[in-house]
Formats: structure tokens, C-alpha cells, sequence
């Protein structure tokens, strides 16, 4: 029935969240050396199916939206150019939408992997909504991807950690991805998670669509009011067109609060501080509001209250900063391998050069600076030390206070295969 609702060949559900579902997907159709096509800003749960897999990714690097100082999604141009550059790639995967909201233009993607002989995975945490109403953008598998992971706990009605994953008649063959859950997910699933999806599954595909109808109603009041505030930016239907973007979620409200001399992490702590609000992330720049089928007039007005407050206590504008990703910095060992690979820790300030052994990650929203394998570059640095003094929250790292890094023991240059070089 949930294959049914979601237009999907068969659907399964996952107790242990969207990361299950990508987890399961890398096992069942890729391997050892096996390369990926995927964008450089995907989510740490895809880092993890390539350390469980043994793939080797074929990184992407995003369109950059200046404005808003975020990276946002690859073009199937880009695309098209990796799947050249790298013929036995097995897989593509994107993130539609992101974190922010925002989509790339699957339909054109499934085109460009099709041609190409390889399936389109979506990783649709963010999009347990799409396709149940017209004003939503269609999901990944209507405009055609063969697989696609969805975290219904984020909007869709379901208990925290439980997510669906489906496949288009291109998708894994079945039985592979059963074999794969059956290691990744526990062997007593929860009755409490399983019953949610399927109340989930039950008000999406028949009691929805009036509660969606208000849902982007309250949504596009929300953007308008925002916008009527002066150093406040609310994002909506005109960022589609630019960096990369093909479409957008309207219940999703992106805020800058750049004009009023803020950070994004500064705007969110006072909301939390001051108004008890609990945002869904915030960056640099921007602050992400999700407003769910449960939210209504009061929700809204809340929201809008606080921000005018807000603006009302901002000092003077100050410029913002706008930090764009460091380059994509050359891979030296598959994730697996380094992570696999023997490690020491080195101060963070001495980490240029070495190759990581662990991912660290700005949280939310969980895109990694460092993957395991990669070089460690002296701008990934950079950036990482601007995000923490912005106070910004890392994860990932063995060391909690970011003051060292695990890299892996004997990589190039190291102290550690200089000493063994030396002795012979």
C-alpha cells in the first residue's frame, strides 16, 4: 500500500531512519572500488553507505548561490560530465530537496543517467511531502529517478526515525536491498515506528491534501510577511533559475538575516533565548524554519512576532559572511580504506597535508568538510576554523573540542611514514 501511495515498484519500511535506506542501496548495488557520481555537499549518512559499501565517489562539486552564501545542487550539465569522465561509475545520487528546501532538476538528471546506463538514487529526507498536493513540487520517483529514500518523520506524520524507501521499476532488485536491511536494521523493529509509517502512509495517500492546501497557504503568507520587514530576505519562487535550482518546497521558510547584522546561528539562539521558538537550522546567513500539516494561524504568528522583534533589537548591518566551500580537495583512499586504516590524532593546526580518517561536519545540516580519505587541504581547515569562531556546532570528530583530527597513521608526508622511510 505505501509502494501504491508513492507511485513506487515496492516499498520498505525503515526503522532506523533515511540512513538505513541510503545505507541499504550502496550495499546492494555497489562494492570495493565501485565509483558513485554524487555531489560533494551530500549528507553524512551518504558518507557512511560509502564506508559500509566500499564505493569510491566520484565527487560533484554544487552550484554555489552567492547571495545566500549556500551551496545547492549540482547541474545534470556537471553530471553528464563526471558520468564521461568516469565510465564505470554504477550509480548517481542527489539531494532533492536540500536542507534549504531547494531541488535540482531530477527529471533532466534521470535523463542524463539513463542515457548513461546507470540508475538515479534520491536521497529525499527532506521531501516526505512532495507529490501529495499540486503546489508541491512531484517526488523523485514521478519525475523518474529508480530510487529514492524518504524520512516521513519530517513532515509526513510518522515517529521520529522512521523513513521509507522505494524504487522505480530501474531500482535494486529486491531481494538485494532486503538482504542489506536485514544487517542494518535491528532484528526487532519497533511495532510503535511501524505503525506510525503506516498511519503515515494512510493520511498522506487519503485525509491529506486539506491540511497540505492550508499548510502552503500559511506558508506563502509566512514569506510575504517576512519579507515586509526591512534587513529581513524570505527565499521563495526566485531562486528557481539560479545556481542549479529546478524547483522549490514552499513550506520550507529560508530567512536571511544578513541586513539586520547577524549571523543565522546568532538569529536562531535568540529565538530559542528569547521566544522559546526552536528553529529547524540555521548557517551563516540564513535561518530554516519547517512548518509542518499541524501548524496554523498561532504557529505563523508566533513565528512572525519573534522575527519583528528581532529586527526591532538588531544593531546596525554589518556584512555578512558569505562563506563559499573550499575546493574540492583530491582523494587519496576510498572512505572505507581510510577509515579502516590505522589513525593517530594531530593538532588541527598540523593537519594540512595528511589524509582524514574521520568525517567532520557542521550539524546541521550534516555535510561534511572532511571526508575519511580525502586530503586534508589548508582552505578545508580554514573553513572549518570560520564555522567554529561563528559558533557554529562540528560533529564527527573523535576530539569534541576540534582542537586535533584523526588522520590516517603513515599518509603521505606524515611524521609517521617519514619515521619508517627513514629507518629502512
Amino acid at each position: 500500500m505505501a509502494a501504491l501511495a508513492h507511485g513506487a515498484a515496492y516499498a520498505r519500511f525503515l526503522v532506523n531512519g533515511t540512513t538505513a535506506g541510503l545505507h541499504a542501496l550502496f550495499m546492494a548495488e555497489t562494492g570495493p572500488g565501485r565509483s558513485v557520481i554524487l555531489p560533494r555537499n551530500v549528507h553524512r549518512s551518504v558518507i557512511g553507505g560509502l564506508v559500509l559499501s566500499g564505493a569510491r565517489p566520484r565527487f560533484v562539486a554544487p552550484e554555489f548561490l552567492e547571495e545566500a552564501g549556500v551551496s545547492t545542487v549540482p547541474t545534470p550539465a556537471a553530471l553528464r560530465e563526471a558520468l564521461e569522465q568516469e565510465p564505470g561509475a554504477v550509480a548517481v545520487l542527489l539531494t532533492a530537496p536540500t536542507y534549504y528546501g531547494w531541488l535540482p532538476d531530477v527529471l533532466e538528471a534521470a535523463e542524463v543517467a539513463r542515457r548513461a546506463g546507470v540508475p538515479l538514487w534520491v536521497d529525499e529526507a527532506h521531501g516526505s511531502l512532495l507529490g501529495f498536493h499540486p503546489r508541491l513540487p512531484p517526488g523523485a520517483l514521478a519525475s523518474g529517478a529508480d530510487a529514492a529514500v524518504r524520512s516521513l518523520h519530517k513532515g509526513g506524520g510518522s515517529l521520529v526515525q522512521a523513513s521509507l524507501l522505494l524504487t522505480g521499476p530501474g531500482g535494486p532488485e529486491a531481494d538485494r536491498v532486503d538482504a542489506a536491511l536485514e544487517l542494518l536494521q535491528s532484528s526487532s523493529p519497533s511495532p510503535l515506528l511501524l505503525a506510525s509509517l503506516d498511519a503515515a502512509r494512510a493520511w498522506l495517500a487519503s485525509g491529506a491534501r486539506p491540511r497540505l492546501e492550508r499548510l502552503v497557504e500559511e506558508a506563502e503568507r509566512l514569506r510575504q510577511d517576512l519579507n515586509r520587514i526591512p534587513g529581513v530576505q524570505c527565499w521563495g519562487a526566485e531562486v528557481v533559475g539560479q545556481a542549479g535550482i529546478a524547483a522549490y518546497d514552499p513550506t520550507r521558510i529560508v530567512f536571511s538575516v544578513a541586513g539586520l547584522g547577524l549571523t543565522g546561528l546568532q538569529a536562531a539562539a535568540w529565538l530559542r533565548k528569547e521566544h522559546r521558538l526552536q528553529v529547524e537550522m540555521a548557517d551563516l546567513v540564513q535561518v530554516v524554519v519547517v512548518l509542518s500539516a499541524a501548524d496554523g494561524r498561532t504557529s505563523v504568528g508566533r513565528i512572525l512576532d519573534a522575527v519583528r522583534r528581532l529586527a526591532g533589537e538588531a544593531r546596525q548591518p554589518s556584512e555578512p559572511m558569505r562563506l563559499p566551500p573550499p575546493p574540492l580537495p583530491p582523494a587519496v583512499l576510498t572512505p572505507r580504506e581510510a577509515f579502516l586504516a590505522p589513525a593517530r590524532s594531530v593538532s588541527a593546526a598540523e593537519a594540512e597535508g595528511e589524509v582524514a580518517a574521520e568525517m567532520v561536519a557542521p550539524y546541521p545540516p550534516g555535510i561534511p568538510v572532511l571526508v575519511p580519505g580525502e586530503r586534508i587541504t589548508r582552505e578545508s581547515l580554514e573553513h572549518l576554523r570560520r564555522l567554529r569562531r561563528a559558533g557554529a556546532r562540528i560533529q564527527g570528530t573523535a576530539d569534541p573540542t576540534g582542537a586535533t583530527v584523526r588522520v590516517v597513521d603513515g599518509s603521505a608526508g606524515s611524521p609517521g611514514r617519514r619515521r619508517r622511510r627513514e629507518g629502512g
